[in-house]
């Protein structure tokens, strides 16, 4: 490692381990004792000669390295890069992709610390200052936007951040601020479609979407309705929170938003019953799992068999595998999004430091559907 470092000058952390063929977190380790001996330098991911320490730095003490962390005595490893990361809940959808951010961040040999904001508002961005505060070199942020995007004049502050950050499973419109930023997310779009396109391939040619106001529900509806007419398949009657006396859009939202879990739990169930009965619709996408095992008994009570009458594919795959009857179902990449999503982050940090920073991305990670009998 040393003699390609005088070779070249300085290499990434990252570059050397895969040249190496070790892991980074060994590969750290070895960094650690050679900085202390004054052999190498190293500074954000990435390790260079000695000769270009700055000048009245003590070689051999380990007092350099000290010095050169920062100036930040917040207990993260020596050197190492901090990330921070802000998220509505750590459970249920969201545990998995902070389990694959973390993963990534720690294999790397940096820290992940975790804000919480239960979707209460403003507080993303009070947990997005606060991990700054506490010395976060650059944020994954999953803002409280309750369309997956901002609302117009909405979220601007995610730009003028003073560290790089990363959307993860939230995106902005060009011509937005956010734009610009970095983001990691799944393709729900796709993930209707592809439900849909099974649901046809099995020979349903009306197919009804059931799904309550999430950030995930406007990517649902729009692939799904894109499956629809591109397959040529009948329409299904309109899902009841676009209509009721309420306009498609914000007001529909709004109006869903509106209601207890109880009631939007009865209007889907009402939804389905009718489509079923009145509109011969003989398949539907159901968006959630948990929202899909406790319909389902409750539409045969009323009559409708699953999947005689009605064929079933979830949207999550959380639980459908535990269904009494195990439920076909379309699983994002979370774990996947949160690991590609740190990854991007901390190449960011790495070649900030190197003045190779590289263009903007925007990576949308495709859902997997999972057939059970």
């Amino acid at each position: 490692m040393l003699a390609l470092v005088r070779a070249r000058g300085s290499a990434r952390v990252a570059d050397l381990a895969r040249e190496l063929g070790i892991s980074p977190v060994t590969l750290r380790r070895d960094i650690e004792a050679m900085a202390a001996r004054g052999e190498i330098q190293r500074m954000h991911g990435v390790i260079s000669r000695l000769e270009t320490v700055p000048a009245g730095t003590e070689a051999g003490t380990g007092a350099g390295t000290a010095g050169r962390d920062r100036g930040r005595g917040t207990g993260a490893d020596a050197g190492g890069l901090v990330v921070g990361m802000v998220v509505p809940t750590t459970e249920y959808y969201y545990a998995d992709v902070v389990r694959g951010a973390r993963e990534v961040v720690e294999a790397r040999g940096a820290r992940l610390t975790v804000g919480l904001t239960r979707y209460l508002a403003g507080e993303d961005r009070t947990q997005a200052e606060r991990l700054l505060s506490t010395g976060a070199d650059g944020l994954l942020l999953t803002p409280n936007w309750e369309a997956g995007a901002p609302g117009p004049g909405e979220g601007a502050w995610t730009a003028e951040l003073p560290v790089p950050a990363v959307l993860v499973e939230r995106w902005a419109p060009p011509g937005h601020p956010a734009a610009s930023l970095d983001r990691v997310a799944s393709d729900h779009a796709d993930g209707a479609a592809r439900a849909v396109r099974h649901l046809a391939g099995l020979g349903h040619r009306r197919i009804a979407l059931a799904s309550r106001e999430t950030p995930t529900s406007g990517r649902l509806r729009t692939g799904f309705a894109a499956a629809v007419a591109a397959l040529g398949l009948e329409p299904a009657p309109p899902w009841p929170a676009a209509g009721a006396g309420a306009s498609a859009g914000a007001d529909a939202a709004a109006g869903a938003a509106s209601l207890t879990e109880a009631e939007a739990f009865a209007r889907a169930l009402e939804y389905l019953c009718a489509a079923v009965t009145e509109s011969g619709v003989t398949a539907a996408l159901i968006h959630s799992d948990t929202d899909a095992i406790m319909l389902i008994p409750r539409l045969q009570a009323r009559g409708v068999r699953v999947p005689e009458d009605l064929a079933v594919i979830t949207y999550d795959d959380e639980v459908a595998g535990l269904a009494d009857v195990p439920l076909t179902a379309v699983a994002p990449a979370k774990r996947e999004v949160g690991a590609r999503a740190a990854g991007m982050l901390l190449d960011r940090l790495e070649d900030r430091g190197t003045g190779r920073e590289g263009p903007r991305q925007h990576l949308d990670l495709l859902p997997r559907l999972t057939v059970r009998p």
